[in-house]
């Protein structure tokens, strides 16, 4: 149908980790970006045994810009930059590896204690070719500081980029825009047309798109230009994306994001030889290079 608003639907991968799953649909072999995102992860919903939690190792990461963005929960991120900050639902964690990061990510002892919940985005934003080696960089954005655009029975946040004539305040190196919207059941939302490259992912509940069902942790790409409704029946949580399409390539292998090959190969070669800073407070314990990793690019 000419009308569909909807070009290309890409289904998650789901990897156990152990007590929680995460979702991925991006990278895909059907696609690898969507505007500058090139990673997109669900975590959870998952609630852990009391006295265990999260262990995510120092690892790294070059060429990217993480973003974590969490429904409910928390974790301790600490980096090579010597950062400590725990993120808590609704505020982000914005990582800029650019020449190279190394970081970790734990649940807090005060979650361990009560057993702790986990459900969040996680997403990797490839940097434009002039700023895949600028100088690391790490910026918490409080809930509060982010803006809210509301309607009836909906609550829509912007992590990033401008929507719905508001402007989050977080650093963007390329076009981008990302909100999390909240349906009340029967509420609806305008998705505007503006950004050259769009997704939406049905996070939580139910939502459809001009009449058209959406299923739960799926990504559906959107035609370009196009102008659509978001609806929900029963209530649902629903993350957009997007932004600039990039005019080259981006290749992903296993944490390392570049726009060239051989990138990727050296920085390979710098955590193997250890040449990767160390994380503060975190540096008896780290993540090794696998021989088969889960996420890549199919260029």
């Amino acid at each position: 149908m000419t009308d569909d608003p909807v070009i290309q639907t890409i289904l998650p991968v789901t990897h156990d980790l152990g007590g929680f799953k995460v979702h991925r649909t991006l990278p895909a072999r059907a696609r690898t970006m969507v505007g500058p995102f090139i990673f997109f992860d669900q975590m959870g919903p998952a609630h852990l045994p009391v006295g265990e939690g999260i262990d995510v190792r120092p690892h790294p990461h070059i060429n990217l810009a993480t973003v974590t963005y969490l429904f409910a929960g928390a974790i301790d991120h600490r980096d090579s930059l010597g950062t400590f900050k725990t993120i808590e639902p609704g505020a982000v964690n914005l990582m800029t590896a650019g020449s190279g990061i190394v970081h970790s990510e734990r649940s807090p002892r005060r979650e361990r204690a009560a057993g702790p919940a986990l459900s969040g985005i996680q997403t990797w934003l490839a940097l434009p070719e002039r700023d895949e080696e600028i100088a690391p960089a790490f910026e918490h954005v409080a809930k509060a500081a982010l803006p809210i655009v509301r309607d009836e029975g909906v609550q829509a946040r912007i992590i990033m980029g401008s929507l719905w004539g508001r402007t989050a305040p977080t650093t963007t190196y390329a076009g981008t825009i990302y909100a999390d919207i909240l349906l009340g059941a029967g509420s609806a939302i305008p998705i505007d047309a503006e950004a050259e490259e769009r997704a939406l992912y049905v996070a939580i509940g139910d939502a459809s798109l001009d009449g058209m069902a959406l299923a739960p942790m799926t990504l559906y790409v959107l035609k370009p230009g196009t102008r659509a409704t978001l609806r929900s029946e029963q209530g649902g949580r629903v993350m957009l994306c997007g932004g600039e399409a990039f005019a080259t390539p981006r290749h992903v292998w296993w944490n390392f994001v570049s726009s060239r090959r051989e990138r990727i190969e050296q920085a390979r070669r710098d955590w193997n030889e250890d040449r990767f800073p160390k994380v503060p407070g975190d540096d008896k314990e780290f993540i090794p290079i696998p021989e088969i990793p889960n996420t890549v690019s199919y260029p």
